[in-house]
């Protein structure tokens, strides 16, 4: 069924009459009564305690007040009329925003999806924003952001809280991750903890998903990472671990789309992050939020990356 505008009925009546010039032909055009026409006018004369309809000639005429009232009452019906429309075109996905919350890990493995999604709704405004997890899960809750997209397994204790519906994309394995210039360029064999307690890492700050499930890894097999350089950028990252003699720990389809970069297989293996989108449970959700979740899962499952040579 398609929307209406929904006007108050005593401006209704007050066009009518303008538009008919008698209480008679503008029932008809109603199909009101008369006297019903009549008291409605009366009761919206009282509520503006001011004459709207002039009655003392053969026809009905408005009053300077009532000329004055239309004026508004006709704009107000045009901009209601607009906000229909409006309200459509947001069913329809032809305008709105969405606003969406990542990591720096989440938003180099789903750039493509957001591509896709500008490219299917390019009338849809899409804000990121960048901030650490627990952030993101907070933002959803209060309604600052629409949709996150985050690292659902990174602590236990830091699972989406049950206010939040998840959503998993993917699973990422975790690899070391070196330059052309490491002494261990061109190694094939996997790295124990132990080795990987001898390197020089650069990470995320501990604020962030990845870092945290590091830390984890690291005390559950008894060893202290060596941190060089803790930042809050994977740009920066990437940089340092090309340009140099520090490593880093990441999914593994990150590394093979560097150049600069190769993947050591850990042994035992960092526990897989699964990728996933995360939306506040109860509430309204937009056409554009719906929309957004229905095509990640799509864009997931039909193969979300380019092909790598690792």
């Amino acid at each position: 069924m398609e929307p209406r505008v929904v006007f108050p009925r005593s401006l209704q009546y007050l066009l009518a009459i303008a538009e008919h010039g008698s209480y008679t032909r503008a029932a008809e055009a109603l199909h009101i009564s008369q006297p019903a026409l009549s008291q409605q006018i009366r009761q919206l004369e009282a509520s503006l305690q001011s004459l709207l309809v002039d009655r003392s000639g053969r026809s009905m005429r408005l009053t300077p007040a009532g000329e004055v009232y239309l004026l508004h009452a006709r704009r107000a019906r045009g901009e209601m009329a607009a906000g229909v429309r409006a309200i459509q075109d947001l069913q329809a996905l032809s305008c709105g925003s969405l606003r969406l919350g990542w990591t720096p890990i989440t938003d180099y493995l789903t750039c493509s999806l957001l591509a896709k999604f500008d490219s299917l709704y390019p009338g849809i405004t899409l804000s990121t924003f960048e901030m650490p997890q627990g952030d993101i899960e907070t933002a959803v809750m209060e309604g600052r952001i629409d949709l996150g997209i985050v690292f659902s397994k990174a602590f236990p204790s830091k699972l989406p809280s049950s206010d939040v519906d998840s959503t998993t994309l993917f699973t990422e394995k975790l690899c070391l991750a070196i330059g052309n210039d490491h002494c261990r360029a061109g190694q094939t064999a996997p790295m124990n903890p132990q080795e990987l307690a001898r390197e020089s890492l650069v990470l995320l700050n501990t604020d962030f998903a990845l870092r945290q499930h590091i830390d984890r890894y690291c005390c559950d097999h008894g060893i202290a990472p060596r941190i060089a350089v803790a930042t809050n950028s994977l740009s920066v990252i990437i940089e340092m671990v090309t340009l140099g003699s520090l490593s880093t720990v990441l999914p593994k389809s990150i590394i093979c789309r560097q150049p600069g970069l190769a993947p050591i297989r850990l042994s035992p293996e960092i526990p897989d992050n699964a990728i996933t989108v995360i939306c506040r449970k109860a509430g309204y959700k937009s056409a554009a939020c719906r929309a957004f979740g229905t095509l990640a899962l799509d864009w997931a499952e039909r193969g979300r990356q380019p092909k790598t040579a690792c």
